[in-house]
């Protein structure tokens, strides 16, 4: 085993000697530690915060194939997706992990398409609905296409039974790429699904720009009822052919979802093209900008010469981001809140993992305002594809790889 010890930033007013002891200590108290490439359950990796502060990441479970979506059961085990198509059920200690749940559909597994992010009911005691996202392919006059889509069954001896499919994207196009997915449940208990726009925006091509059509449901969130039916309270965009499940529209691949743990208000990360990554608070009946706004630059673009890095400024037609990087893309996905107490100084805080990046973002907030961010574990997990908060408060992730891992991040 190797220890993987790392100073993102030097500690303003700290020595040489003193950060070296620091170190020395965080080697002396965490002494069981893991590289990059696989791990048993309890082995860690661990890493100094800017201020010093050593962090550590404990291997959970590990040899999960390319795990893309987490959900924690009221028992604290847990349900795994992979993006494959196989969905596992995981022990709270992470020592067993199931066989693939049988009973879920087929799924387009190509590129970025497969099984994708998974949920529980909120009323999972009375109502036991298990919810995934996933790209779906076509039939019949559709074949060679696939969609978002979005199932929900009931959990039983390994098997998913009752199984029905409430959401479908429309239309569904060709392509592997874009397919979002993220899926949260409102405070009213009403479900957001983040929708990519499945890369067929060219802003070349004014009649083909599927974010800013607001009578399809790529690029879009969408906001249905549980059993997929339509909610009251949708914003009316008084356009002919409009859906009435669109939330907001304008988003490139938004891969993460959580709610503002005082607000209640949905926040997302979107991938950008060529920089531009996103982290938005949206709001409903706001255009989001794509592919019209970005702080990147569109594929097939010379940054510095037909596109400006840094130069996408949305208002006042379209929303501004909250935070973006530039000029490098990170990759943004799954993303949560710290609710809980686990990390004294960061409540209220958001964490974002990223596949480029490959590190875990930690952004502070004053209200609706990011006022700083960092980097943590950079280079140390591998791709971080999901952020969890656990029933016990800590935060989980999930790495993607063909041998990913639930990890918990402890301090």
């Amino acid at each position: 085993m190797r220890a993987h010890l790392t100073h993102q930033s030097k500690p303003s007013g700290l020595s040489h000697l003193t950060r070296l002891v620091r170190t020395l200590l965080a080697v002396t108290a965490l002494s069981l530690l893991v590289d990059c490439g696989g791990g048993q359950a309890g082995d860690q990796v661990v890493t100094l915060t800017p201020s010093g502060l050593p962090l550590k990441a404990v291997v959970v479970t590990s040899g999960l194939a390319s795990p893309w979506g987490l959900a924690f059961l009221p028992d604290g085990t847990m349900l795994v997706t992979e993006k494959g198509g196989q969905m596992r059920q995981v022990s709270a200690d992470g020592r067993t992990v199931s066989a693939p749940i049988t009973g879920l559909p087929t799924v387009a597994a190509s590129g970025q398409g497969g099984l994708l992010d998974v949920q529980i009911d909120p009323d999972y005691s009375s109502a036991p609905w298990v919810y995934w996202s996933y790209a779906e392919p076509g039939t019949g006059a559709e074949s060679g296409l696939a969609g978002t889509a979005v199932a929900r069954g009931q959990l039983s001896s390994g098997t998913m039974r009752m199984v029905e499919v409430i959401f479908r994207q429309s239309p569904k196009v060709s392509g592997t790429g874009h397919f979002g997915s993220r899926l949260v449940f409102a405070r009213d208990k009403t479900l957001f699904i983040t929708l990519g726009e499945r890369q067929r925006d060219d802003p070349s091509a004014p009649t083909n720009l599927f974010a800013q059509d607001l009578s399809k449901h790529l690029g879009k969130v969408v906001r249905i009822q549980r059993d997929g039916s339509l909610p009251q309270g949708n914003p009316d965009f008084g356009v002919p052919g409009a859906r009435p499940e669109i939330w907001s529209w304008g988003h490139r691949n938004p891969q993460g979802a959580a709610l503002h743990p005082t607000t209640g208000e949905l926040w997302v990360s979107e991938h950008g093209p060529q920089g531009g990554d996103e982290i938005n608070r949206v709001l409903p009946g706001r255009n989001y900008g794509w592919p019209w706004r970005s702080y990147g630059c569109p594929y097939g673009s010379i940054p510095g010469d037909t596109c400006q890095v840094g130069g996408g400024t949305h208002t006042p037609s379209y929303e501004e981001p909250l935070s973006y990087w530039v000029p490098l893309s990170i990759a943004p996905s799954g993303m949560a809140f710290n609710n809980g107490n686990r990390y004294p100084g960061w409540e209220g805080q958001l964490f974002v993992g990223a596949l480029a990046g490959e590190a875990l973002w930690r952004l502070t907030l004053q209200g609706q305002v990011v006022t700083s961010r960092e980097a943590l574990f950079s280079g140390l997990l591998g791709r971080i594809r999901d952020v969890k908060q656990g029933p016990d408060g800590w935060l989980y992730l999930l790495t993607d790889s063909d041998q990913g891992r639930i990890m918990r991040m402890e301090r």
